[in-house]
Formats: C-alpha cells, structure tokens, sequence
C-alpha cells in the first residue's frame, strides 16, 4: 500500500516525504516527523495500518500519532500552518472510530486495502492543489494502470540496479518510481 501511494504522489507531481527517507540513528524519529510535519503543506495518513504487533499483541500507533502531530500543527502553528490539508485514508469506513474515536467527523476515506482504490483517493484529493497551482493531473484510473506497470516492471528494475525487490528499502522504492515516472512520461 504504501508503495502504491508513494506511485501516486509522485506520479502526480508531488513530493513525497517521510520519517523513512534518512536513515541517520543519531536522529530522533520524532524530531525527523515533526520536522517533516512543520515544513509539509499536505500529508497522508493512512489509518489502516494500526494494526496488532504479532509479538506483543499491542497495537501500532504511529500513523494516528503522526496524524494527531500534524493536526495540532494545523490547529496550534503559525498562519502558513494553518493553511495545512490532509487526507485520512483507512480500510474500512468508521473503522477507525474504534481505536481513535476523536476523529470522528472527519472525512476518512476507505481503500479496502486496495492499492487501485488508494491511488483513486489520493489522486483526487491531490487534483484539488494541482488546479490551485495550473496544473492538471490525469484520472485516478489512469494513474492506477501505470502503477500496475510499474510493479510489472519491477522486477526488471531491480536486477539492471543491483536490487532485489523483497529487499526494497524507502528510498529505494522512491528511486526507483522517479527513474520509472522519467522514462514513462504521461503522454
């Protein structure tokens, strides 16, 4: 799912930015995110992700926390902060109201852990900015066919850079949608 999104960010013409995108162990993961919130004007957070640690049967909550950080930005920053905007994404509709009740009336939208879906939702959601700024971005259903050619093509990828696709780290996987995008430009 997220490399789906990441596809589609990019494949949009945006930016996408992450606490993963600078491994660096003498950085505090928090201050990375809070430093990526406070210079970020959208963000995505996709609830669906709270889910079970097989290990400690205790639940992850990183994305609402994240989205709880960017929130407050938005409510308690500056007059640029207060410009933020954001999309909600989860499997389920009201799923989330049973692990993070508070963000009821909120608009969530639901992918049902359907990477076609979720490039629909953000592609929509980003076609909103895109106009703002002149510029318009294909369909959702067209962004989506390339992301499947660019998974078929995956494979191919990777071998002519030395990778291997199980093995894919954040960066990798960003790299490698921009060398895609480039030679498979929107015609």
């Amino acid at each position: 799912m997220l490399r789906a999104i990441m596809f589609a960010i990019r494949d949009c013409g945006f930016i996408v930015r992450s606490a993963l995108e600078v491994q660096d162990s003498s950085d505090v993961r928090f201050q990375k995110i809070v430093r990526i919130i406070r210079g970020s004007q959208y963000a995505i957070h996709d609830l669906s992700r709270v889910q079970l640690d097989r290990a400690t049967r205790l639940p992850r909550f990183n994305m609402p926390l994240e989205l709880g950080l960017f929130l407050g930005a938005k409510e308690f920053g500056d007059a640029e902060q207060h410009t933020k905007r954001s999309l909600v994404l989860d499997s389920t509709p009201y799923r989330y109201q049973k692990f993070c009740s508070d963000i009821a009336g909120q608009d969530i939208e639901a992918h049902a852990n359907k990477p076609a879906k979720a490039i629909e939702l953000v592609r929509n959601w980003l076609s909103g900015p895109s106009a703002e700024h002149g510029s318009q971005i294909p369909s959702g259903s067209v962004v989506a066919q390339r992301y499947v050619q660019f998974v078929a093509d995956l494979p191919q990828w990777c071998e002519r850079q030395k990778l291997v696709v199980s093995q894919l780290t954040y960066g990798d996987d960003d790299l490698l949608i921009i060398d895609w995008l480039k030679t498979n430009p929107i015609v």
